[in-house]
């Protein structure tokens, strides 16, 4: 079975809005559902959980009755960060589904992820035991110890941007947030970091360019304008 945990916990206050930007609507409709639907649509993905802001769970049930999404099994509450976030997420589904079930662990504030997006990440997880959606890095990138300056360029060939779905069996991300709490490792920035500095090899999935996050007012205008461009090919 495949299940996407969509964590949608934040308060955004990035956005400066005052409504979390999972919730804001675009074109009369929360930026949270088109996340969602883009799961309830892919063949391959089973069950859909939400990890939700506190206050937001009952609007949010109600925003999936209203545009059919299905496939969603639960909404738990988010933690204070993400990786306390997604580890209440986790701990609810083992309890419910089988430790070899893969975990596709996605941003809710990411609506364009694609089909093909979510395929490659299953099927990478499927050869490999884990997948992280990346992205070349395009830019020269600079290390900086001011914040002003550098001396130091990073060769762009060794980088890659990570996004989401980042994908595990989920025994293994069990496994790894259990030992991440006995390491004292308890706010690392995503599921990739935290393998990371478990020293946990990961593999790369494809992931998009206009696999974007929402985190800024000018994100939205970038959203709308993906929206527009691509709705004949598969916002149906």
């Amino acid at each position: 079975m495949n299940i996407a945990l969509i964590i949608a916990g934040g308060s955004g206050q990035r956005m400066n809005q005052d409504i979390p930007k999972q919730f804001l609507n675009v074109n009369d409709k929360p930026v949270i559902i088109y996340t969602l639907e883009a799961f309830q649509r892919h063949p391959n993905i089973d069950k859909i959980e939400v990890v939700c802001l506190d206050g937001w769970q009952e609007i949010l049930r109600a925003y999936c009755k209203q545009f059919g999404i299905s496939k969603l099994a639960n909404v738990v509450e988010g933690g204070e960060n993400g990786q306390s976030s997604i580890r209440n997420g986790l701990w609810d589904l083992k309890e419910m589904y089988d430790e070899n079930d893969l975990v596709l662990i996605h941003d809710a504030i990411r609506p364009m992820v694609s089909e093909e997006i979510i395929s490659d990440a299953i099927r990478v997880c499927k050869k490999y035991g884990n997948s992280i959606s990346v992205i070349p890095c395009a830019e020269a990138m600079l290390k900086t110890e001011d914040g002003v300056s550098s001396l130091e360029q990073i060769p762009r060939d060794n980088l890659k941007r990570t996004q989401t779905p980042q994908t595990f069996v989920l025994k293994d991300i069990v496994a790894a947030h259990e030992e991440a709490l006995e390491k004292g490792i308890t706010n690392s920035v995503a599921s990739c970091t935290l393998y990371i500095e478990l020293g946990k090899k990961l593999y790369f999935s494809a992931g998009s360019e206009k696999n974007i996050k929402l985190t800024t007012p000018d994100d939205i205008d970038i959203f709308k304008s993906l929206l527009v461009t691509r709705k004949s090919e598969w916002m149906k």
